[in-house]
């Protein structure tokens, strides 16, 4: 198992280029310009992870954190778009994920160091299975065990003693089984069309 994680562990890590709280979402169907109109984001303009990374700190601090880091970064990976919010978790908030899933399908995942980690799965409009990667087998939604046999490949099972690389691993594992798209860092050299939200 630990070799399936292996690619991932980067974004469990506590030095890593992500930072500790970030989320990352994968829609099917949406382009980059419409992902960010369901964020209700400014036009975006492009930028690489760096000028993303260093927008998103500035705002966040600047604010006092409580708003996230007002800008999200989506590229095109092929049938999906990848949405990245350094500093922030909008896109695994219910009434977020029901707009982003509307037209499709979005895979979310929280990383939060102080708070709960998360993992959504909604489909037309629906969360279908939520739940936090550490507490696998307590999940929400309208089908909640639909993933078990995904969950149970990349070591997603009730099993509930995890390190937060392992779980933060797994979760992007699964989700690179559900959408066939690896979260790997050479994905942070591709151009970002970046917007601001709640700005």
């Amino acid at each position: 198992m630990s070799d399936a994680l292996t690619p991932y562990r980067w974004l469990g890590g506590f030095d890593g280029p992500m930072g500790e709280i970030f989320t990352v979402s994968f829609l099917h169907r949406l382009d980059p310009a419409e992902v960010l109109r369901c964020f209700v984001a400014s036009t975006g303009e492009l930028m690489d992870f760096e000028e993303l990374s260093n927008r998103t700190s500035e705002y966040f601090f600047d604010t006092g954190g409580g708003e996230g880091g007002g800008h999200i970064g989506v590229m095109r990976a092929g049938e999906w778009s990848v949405a990245i919010e350094l500093w922030g978790w909008q896109a695994t908030l219910s009434e977020i994920v029901s707009r982003l899933s509307f037209a499709g399908e979005v895979v979310a995942i929280t990383r939060h160091d102080y708070a709960e980690d998360s993992f959504v799965y909604a489909l037309d409009g629906t969360v279908v299975t939520d739940f936090i990667p550490r507490l696998p087998s307590i999940r929400h939604g309208s089908e909640p065990d639909r993933l078990d046999a995904l969950m149970r490949e990349v070591g997603l099972e009730s099993k509930e003693d995890k390190s937060v690389e392992d779980s933060v691993a797994a979760a992007f594992a699964l989700a690179a089984r559900m959408t066939g798209v690896a979260f790997t860092p050479s994905i942070l050299t591709k151009s970002l069309l970046v917007g601001g939200i709640g700005n």
